[in-house]
């Protein structure tokens, strides 16, 4: 399994980046260590659908790639936002892959044992609403049996649904891993308990990171809806108010927070809809300090971080990944972005 392998995990690289620019470099396995008791870490415990699904557009008799992209009304897994490709699979690049079929409204898709018709054509001919015909148990069942995880080029062997769920996966709910939390172990749940490190979690329909259209990508990430459970609510009300850190394991979870803030900084619970984009500018109420993977200019991940840091730094930053050879995408390393000034009321990180 590549999400599992031991000696991969192991060999994972940790960069963490200090309120004042330095920087240091350190195994990922020694992330247990890093924070302080009474701080707060926050993931995001979704598991990822197998939400790419190849068949027939059964007007035309040629071959389609739908990859689920969003809920229109979650959980409901029969009416989903997606993207349409045409013939080939994951290792052609997805800048490189055709065009779907001429679609339509009211058009068919065979995608396995899965009947499907386009509700409605959106604004650029890759992007649609589609509708699974049958219950949700069936439709659930026929995702199961014919659909596979989203993968990129980068990945050139077939991914199993299990190597994109992290440790702490639970309700089916993303549509791409979210990858942060790869960082994430039994052995570093438990060091953190030991020192009173709080841990809480929330759920996040982590979106595709790629469409293969400039003009699509630019959108991203789409709406996302969220749960926040009502403990996790306390625990960061908690955090607030001893003037501890909450720590984002990764993008997704910053969204859902940012997304669920009251003015005081702390959060709504129950379920929303993650909106618009966090970028440089917009004010951080909830999130003081973010672990997150290798993110490169351009990227919507990287366009959060701006939020974090300035561009002096992040350019600091992304000289130091690159001079020390960090890898990128969803199984690759991790950068800590230990910005809050909090970071310096605790006596016992090393």
């Amino acid at each position: 399994m590549i999400a599992d392998d031991q000696s991969d995990r192991h060999s994972a690289k940790l960069l963490v980046i200090e309120a004042d620019g330095t920087m240091r470099d350190m195994p990922r396995s020694k992330l247990a260590a890093l924070f302080n008791p009474g701080d707060l870490v926050v993931a995001n415990d979704a598991a990822t659908l197998p939400a790419s699904l190849h068949g027939i557009h059964a007007p035309s008799g040629k071959a389609i790639e739908i990859r689920l992209a969003g809920w229109l009304s979650p959980p409901d897994p029969t009416r989903f936002v997606a993207i349409a490709f045409g013939s080939g699979d994951h290792r052609a690049r997805t800048e490189d892959r055709p065009a779907p079929p001429p679609l339509s409204s009211g058009d068919q898709l065979r995608l396995g044992p899965l009947e499907v018709v386009i509700e409605r054509l959106l604004d650029h001919p890759r992007l649609l609403e589609l509708r699974f015909l049958g219950n949700q148990a069936a439709v659930f069942a026929g995702l199961a049996q014919h659909g596979r995880p989203i993968q990129y080029a980068h990945v050139p062997e077939p991914l199993a649904l299990w190597d994109v769920w992290t440790k702490i996966a639970a309700r089916p709910f993303a549509f791409e891993a979210p990858s942060a939390g790869f960082a994430l172990d039994w052995r570093t749940l438990q060091a953190w308990r030991r020192r009173n490190i709080g841990f809480a979690s929330l759920t996040h329909a982590a979106g595709i990171s790629s469409t293969g259209n400039p003009a699509l990508d630019s959108r991203l990430p789409f709406d996302e809806p969220y749960s926040i459970p009502e403990r996790t609510a306390e625990q960061i009300a908690r955090a607030k108010l001893q003037g501890r850190r909450t720590i984002a394991i990764g993008t997704s979870v910053v969204r859902a927070l940012e997304a669920a803030a009251r003015p005081d900084g702390t959060v709504r619970a129950g379920n929303g809809v993650a909106t618009g984009r966090i970028a440089q500018g917009t004010p951080l109420r909830v999130v003081d300090t973010i672990l997150t993977g290798v993110h490169q200019p351009g990227e919507s991940h990287f366009e959060l971080l701006r939020a974090f840091a300035d561009d002096a730094l992040l350019a600091k930053a992304s000289a130091a990944l690159t001079a020390g050879r960090y890898r990128t995408h969803e199984f690759g390393d991790s950068v800590l972005y230990n910005l809050s000034t909090a970071a310096a009321a605790g006596s016992d990180r090393t």
